[in-house]
């Protein structure tokens, strides 16, 4: 395997920490090495990495983020904040019309009909968008006799 050592070759010495989840009772195991820090530290460490694991599952998931569009900090902060105000205003929505479908199926149906003239009431109603024909009273009509 590329990029990885043979743990005889690591070119650092590692540590190795168990931890006992209080919440779980499951005892996990870490290697570091980092060896200034205390075991308890090291341990927070990994579960906050692993809340931050999650919370890119979960962008993935919901959000809909394919890619980021810019590689600074501040690119990428903002791609996330746009995307999760975008959740969060569908959520809005979804509550206050007392909606049963899904925020993705609701995001589907935003996504097509994002540049129609429609009330985002009436986007959402099972029957669909029923437009109604005015009548124009210059206009001529061919198939009325």
């Amino acid at each position: 395997m590329n990029g990885f050592y043979k743990s005889k070759e690591y070119p650092e010495y590692l540590r190795r920490i168990r931890f006992k989840d209080a919440g779980t009772g499951q005892t996990l195991v870490f290697l570091t090495n980092n060896t200034a820090l205390p075991a308890t530290t090291i341990s927070a460490l990994y579960k906050s990495r692993w809340q931050v694991e999650l919370f890119f599952k979960w962008i993935k998931q919901h959000l809909r983020i394919k890619h980021f569009l810019g590689n600074s900090e501040n690119a990428v902060k903002t791609q996330i904040w746009c995307a999760i105000s975008t959740y969060v205003l569908i959520a809005i929505i979804k509550k206050e019309l007392q909606l049963n479908a899904s925020l993705y199926t609701l995001l589907q149906i935003l996504s097509v009909s994002v540049f129609e003239k429609t009330e985002i009431s009436c986007a959402f109603q099972p029957s669909g968008y029923i437009s109604e024909a005015v009548p124009i009273a210059n206009q001529l009509n061919l198939f009325e006799f």
